[in-house]
């Protein structure tokens, strides 16, 4: 993609839409966008309520920004996955507060509920702790992601990934249904979780789910 006007208002809409879909809160978490010379991402620190299109900060494939603004603390950690993931052109990452209470317990996502699979794989992994910002935790999430298009972040959050940035959004707000979902079952008790068996049938139901470029049924 080119870095246009309109793919920075898209990048934009989505960073802004991050707290009112209950996934985020203030000015944590943050966007970006794969484009030809590498990628677009949102500033370090700003109310997403005030971004402007000149705020949104490029970095080129070998790691150097430009704008006016500083760019996330955790460019590094998406520019790894861009960098490993030819198949992700969005990732949005969030301190959603479901999906973060498990990983402040270290927790991943097994296979208690089928629409786990939407994030590509068995279960949904959790990252072990980096500090934020670091070359490790961007090597933590690369090894998370493995096969997968989400995982949290150890003590942080969680990364979604997608071929557009409402994908990657769509995911995320997927993944912290699930998180919600599994953290009150576990104060019921322990779910019980499907076999990869039938995880692996589900996986190829997905593969055929959904509409068609044709429209067909």
């Amino acid at each position: 993609m080119t870095d246009t006007p309109a793919l920075r208002d898209a990048l934009i809409a989505v960073a802004r839409s991050l707290n009112a879909e209950n996934i985020n809160r203030g000015k944590a978490g943050n966007v970006s966008v794969r484009i030809d010379a590498g990628i677009l991402i949102t500033p370090s620190g700003m109310p997403y309520a005030t971004i402007e299109r000149i705020d949104v900060v490029a970095i080129t494939a070998e790691g150097r920004s430009q704008g006016a603004r500083k760019p996330s603390s955790e460019w590094p950690m998406h520019h790894a996955i861009y960098a490993a993931r030819p198949d992700v052109a969005a990732i949005v990452h969030t301190h959603a507060p479901f999906a973060t209470a498990l990983a402040c317990l270290g927790r991943g996502i097994p296979a208690f509920h089928y629409m786990v699979a939407v994030a590509g794989g068995r279960d949904i992994r959790c990252a072990p702790y980096a500090t934020f910002g670091t070359a490790e935790l961007a090597a933590h999430t690369v090894t998370a992601l493995a096969d997968r298009r989400a995982c949290l972040l150890a003590h942080h959050g969680m990364v979604a990934t997608g071929a557009s940035l409402d994908q990657a959004l769509a995911l995320a707000v997927e993944v912290e249904a699930l998180a919600e979902i599994y953290g009150r079952a576990l104060q019921i008790g322990t779910p019980a979780v499907l076999t990869e068996l039938e995880m692996d049938a589900v996986m190829r139901q997905f593969d055929a789910y959904g509409q068609t470029e044709s429209g067909g049924g």
